[in-house]
């Protein structure tokens, strides 16, 4: 999952440079899910405590970077409480992620979650009132369409479990959907910073609860093995490093040019989950993806045009 945030157009000379650090990061940050999933399959750990330590070592990750750029007085974020509600939110969005990888294939669970698009254009025109025509919701009808074909199958398999990356997509929008409500404003190292704060706090309490209810996947527990203990450590690295690369594509190329690229994550993610776990999606599965993948991008490309109108 990553978190793209947009910004203004950039210099030609600097959009190529966008372009590969955004491949790049489409390239590594799939590893995230990849690792949950080894840990959690291999290792024996909850997808709760893999949370856990996905922000807790984004927040050692990207603690002294702010720290040796600014002090502490960078640690002091404009919006402390929403950028704390920022890491809320995406620590629920990965409890979920994860929890549906443990028990599906990576390309299935990535294609379910990409109906993000598709619900975050609904909650933009129902709470923000963008305004949203008849062709962006007919490609959210048909995305939705192609998101049954692959749930279908996996909900006859994995029951409801088919359904957490839809829950995932639905609460990284409402993340999404926050920062166009209150802007950036902070520096994308303290935003990550605080919300590797907020994501900690977060899954420790959860984990607290959960494990109080008795529930499995919220249960704590540590990596068995030396190398489990190096991939919770990378876990949190790529996650805090890949997203600022992420941020770091867009300062540098248009968002209109780059937001296609972010389907390149299903490619990723089918490959590593094949090579690793031999998981390999059906035909039906692939047609559910293209789908998804085909009405994302018409959606990209009328948002591109209304801007352009908008412009004008």
């Amino acid at each position: 999952m990553t978190d793209v945030r947009t910004t203004a157009s950039a210099p030609a000379n600097t959009v190529m440079q966008g372009v590969a650090i955004m491949l790049f990061a489409m390239v590594i940050l799939p590893g995230m899910d990849v690792i949950a999933k080894y840990l959690a399959v291999y290792e024996g750990m909850s997808p709760g405590q893999v949370t856990f330590y996905r922000f807790f070592f984004q927040l050692v990750a990207t603690l002294p970077m702010l720290l040796s750029a600014g002090g502490l007085q960078a640690l002091k974020a404009k919006r402390p409480f929403a950028n704390l509600l920022r890491g809320m939110l995406l620590a629920i969005a990965a409890l979920f992620f994860f929890i549906s990888v443990k028990y599906m294939p990576l390309a299935d669970a990535f294609a379910i979650y990409f109906v993000e698009p598709f619900i975050l254009t609904c909650l933009s025109a129902l709470i923000l009132k963008e305004k949203v025509g008849w062709r962006r919701w007919l490609a959210i009808v048909v995305g939705f369409g192609g998101a049954m074909i692959v749930i279908q199958p996996s909900f006859v398999a994995f029951g409801a479990t088919a359904l957490l990356p839809v829950a995932c997509a639905f609460v990284f929008a409402c993340y999404l959907l926050l920062n166009r409500a209150v802007g950036t404003g902070d520096t994308p190292l303290t935003m990550q910073t605080v919300a590797g704060i907020g994501g900690t706090l977060t899954m420790a309490l959860i984990i607290l609860i959960g494990n109080g209810m008795g529930v499995a996947d919220f249960a704590p527990s540590l990596p068995k093995t030396a190398l489990g203990w190096g991939l919770v450590v990378v876990l949190g690295a790529l996650s805090g490093y890949g997203h600022l690369l992420v941020v770091k594509a867009f300062r540098a190329a248009p968002v209109s040019l780059l937001a296609p690229f972010h389907y390149f994550e299903i490619v990723t993610a089918t490959a590593l989950g094949y090579l690793i776990f031999s998981d390999f999606p059906s035909i039906s599965k692939w047609l559910g993806i293209a789908i998804i993948v085909g009405s994302g991008l018409f959606i990209i490309w009328r948002e591109r045009v209304a801007g352009r109108r908008a412009a004008n």
